[in-house]
């Protein structure tokens, strides 16, 4: 620390303060509280400057001291009081906030009251203070809007969210609270709007916050935990940006507002982000996702869907024991954030791995409760049409599809019982009975055209899998207006490559070749636009296509024809070669050499020579592509070294050289 020059103390501090250097000043100040500890200047400026990095604990510590130093100064004890309430220690703050108890204070600490038994989640009883307020106060507006949203009352807090706006004109915190009611009331567009202008106004004001510069690659500071980022509420804005794009499956877009936000250190994050990074990153960061939920789960306040994030995420990677443990070691936890289907769904789950006929049991009593609402919603749709009530029409829709969602979602979870014993006419059966709710639903006719073709029965399979894929068809070069609406029709290449695979198998299966061959060109044209957009953009559908259909014929014992598909299908290796890519190629090379092996099958030489240079290429292309993708919690993780493609394509090319005899 520099030394300050005589008569300049005062002077340093508050240029320091001014310019929202506030660590720099808590540093001199705590070395002039040192040497006089009762200096109330010092105490004073301490608890200012902590209080505006929400270092509310400090900032409690030093207005206690000057509320026994100066009792006779009110603001200090109304001080105290708010840095309780920030810092989380509820019923100090109500203690404190009796000692404001006086016609000047009488307001502010009923206010402040109010919002402590808000945050005890003691909702009665902040209602209660809160209607002691004037009821043309903004502050009584801005809170009832808060208490009606708890209680699910959305559109009615919406409305007092844009009274209080209209009163106290453009507070960003306001607006936040109106874009979370039409967050909550699925009107996604509105949201998006206010949250919008949060973001604008933000960059505006305080360009410091280096909004969007992390996303840009731009090396930033942190720009710490400040009140004025608090006040501007980008933090809160771009979370709610970042849950929107997720609920729309929009992953890419999700992650980008987590990064556009201002920068911040991983221990200066709030629990919301940390929940959020886990989530929007769990696909490619499993390992990372999983700490930061449990670490959350440990803390004494935590987003309420991460309880029930945590367990759906174990369940989803099969860490079953996991989500059982937490859910034991956490009943308390249960009953306050799990709704009586997720936990229904859980516990059927999780019973899955010991009593499958009992968690099939299970899994049924839930089916026939959902299906009996879905009834119910249906018949109540057709009466608010037949009534012409566009607004109970509407508010039916989303409950159906909310509740015909949970439906599916347990009759997957059901028939995946016998999908895992191989027993597929009895997943047929259980997808047969749901035909009457589900048979629009393009997920139930995935699911049912994939058991189909286990069974063989491609002319059915077929059915289905057009009836999804051919609403990606008709989409590319329709004209040549850029900004005409056919150009942003849903691609091809957004239908599972497996799922193109499977259809192009059918149709060959039922001697439609030239359907295959017409959905091939399809796919290799949409592959080749995206190549001219983005040359260096990996894509594998046709890859993953022409893979399925060699592995087909390997399976035939066509070896010849067979592996020259799966050979051409990686070229260029550069774009082609992958962890899913490699691992179809390579199911056909050991097919190839255990049948070998075994003298079953006999290749040509220029076959084995194909082979081996393929191989060669795999190994000189392969050195950055993971051989498998690991479990996140794998307790021993395979050596570094062995899991690329470039040391199995060696493995396999030494199996190779000792079955034909070369190494000998």
């Amino acid at each position: 620390m520099t030394t300050i020059k005589d008569g300049e103390f005062t002077a340093t501090i508050y240029k320091l303060i001014k310019e929202s250097h506030y660590n720099e000043a808590i540093h001199i100040l705590n070395a002039q509280l040192q040497k006089h500890t009762k200096s109330r200047a010092a105490l004073s400026l301490l608890g200012y400057c902590y209080y505006h990095i929400q270092d509310f604990s400090n900032a409690a510590d030093c207005y206690e001291q000057l509320t026994q130093l100066h009792p006779e100064v009110e603001d200090y004890k109304l001080y105290y009081a708010q840095s309780l309430y920030k810092s989380g220690a509820f019923p100090e703050a109500t203690k404190a906030t009796f000692a404001l108890d006086n016609s000047s204070n009488h307001t502010k600490m009923l206010k402040l009251q109010s919002c402590i038994k808000y945050c005890e989640e003691d909702y009665s009883a902040a209602k209660s203070l809160l209607e002691q307020l004037p009821q043309d106060d903004p502050d009584y507006i801005y809170n009832l809007g808060c208490l009606l949203y708890q209680d699910g009352k959305y559109e009615d807090a919406c409305k007092k969210f844009m009274s209080a706006l209209q009163v106290l004109g453009y507070v960003p915190a306001l607006s936040y609270n109106v874009a979370l009611c039409h967050y909550s009331l699925k009107n996604y567009d509105q949201a998006l709007k206010h949250i919008g202008e949060i973001i604008d106004h933000g960059i505006r004001q305080h360009p410091e916050l280096s909004v969007g510069m992390a996303t840009e690659g731009i090396d930033v500071h942190s720009v710490g935990n400040t009140l004025v980022l608090q006040q501007t509420a980008l933090i809160e804005a771009f979370n709610l940006k970042a849950a929107i794009d997720y609920q729309l499956k929009k992953l890419k877009e999700a992650q980008e507002a987590l990064t556009d936000m201002p920068p911040r250190a991983e221990e200066e994050l709030d629990p919301v982000t940390l929940h959020n990074q886990a989530l929007v990153n769990m696909d490619t960061k499993p390992s990372e996702g999983f700490e930061k939920m449990a670490f959350l789960l440990q803390q004494a306040s935590f987003p309420p869907v991460t309880f029930g994030n945590l367990l759906l995420l174990y369940c989803k990677h099969e860490y079953f024991d996991l989500a059982a443990d937490v859910l034991a070691e956490n009943a308390h936890l249960t009953y306050k954030f799990l709704s009586p289907y997720m936990y229904e769904f859980l516990d059927a789950l999780l019973t899955c791995q010991t009593a499958p006929e009992e968690a099939f049991r299970k899994f049924d009593e839930m089916n026939a409760k959902l299906t009996e609402q879905l009834r119910k919603l249906s018949k109540q749709l057709q009466e608010s049409r037949l009534a012409r009530d566009d607004e109970a029409q509407k508010k039916t829709l989303a409950e159906y599809d909310l509740m015909h969602e949970k439906y599916i979602v347990v009759l997957m979870a059901q028939a995946k019982i016998y999908w895992n014993r191989e027993n597929f006419q009895m997943v047929e059966k259980i997808f047969r009975k749901s035909m009457d709710v589900c048979n629009e639903y393009d997920t139930w006719k995935l699911n049912v055209a994939h058991v189909l073709f286990m069974q063989n029965k491609y002319q059915e399979a077929n059915g289905l899998y057009e009836s999804i894929v051919k609403k990606h068809y008709d989409n590319v070069e329709q004209c040549n207006i850029q900004e005409c609406p056919c150009k942003c029709k849903p691609s091809i290449l957004n239908v599972s490559a497996v799922v193109l695979a499977n259809l192009c198998v059918s149709y060959i299966m039922t001697s439609q070749n030239e359907a295959a061959e017409e959905l091939m060109r399809k796919i290799e044209k949409e592959e080749e636009q995206i190549s001219y957009d983005d040359p260096d953009k990996k894509v594998f559908h046709l890859c993953i296509v022409n893979l399925v259909i060699g592995t087909l014929y390997c399976a035939k014992g066509n070896y010849d024809f067979g592996i020259s598909r799966v050979i051409k299908s990686l070229e260029p290796y550069n774009k082609k070669l992958g962890t899913d890519t490699w691992f179809y190629a390579k199911r056909c090379f050991l097919s190839l050499l255990e049948n070998m092996s075994k003298h079953m099958v006999m290749l040509r030489d220029a076959v084995v020579q194909e082979c081996i240079q393929f191989l060669e290429h795999c190994e000189v292309y392969g050195r950055e592509v993971p051989a498998m993708i690991e479990q996140p919690l794998e307790e021993s993780p395979v050596h570094i070294g062995k899991n690329t493609v470039t040391y199995e394509a060696r493995l396999v090319k030494a199996l190779f050289y000792e079955v034909i005899g070369w190494n000998k």
